[in-house]
């Protein structure tokens, strides 16, 4: 377990916006495929690849800061 006086514990705040980055990525993915579905006429096919692209995306970006977080 982590002791919370060290440098490399996630805090509070630091759990919610690794949360934001998660909902934000899958968000924007989605509406980037909305935005292409709409510009190209293909009803699912944007949507889904787009929230496919957000979860790898957040994925990543989850991981590339908790690696840091503990890290130091």
């Amino acid at each position: 377990m982590v002791d919370e006086s060290s440098d490399n514990a996630l805090r509070g705040r630091d759990l919610a916006g690794l949360g934001g980055l998660l909902a934000g990525s899958v968000i924007a993915g989605m509406v980037i495929g909305y935005l292409v579905d709409d510009a190209a006429g293909s009803s699912p096919v944007g949507v889904l690849v787009g929230i496919g692209f957000g979860i790898v995306a957040g994925a990543v970006g989850f991981w590339l800061k908790v690696r840091a977080a503990l890290r130091g």
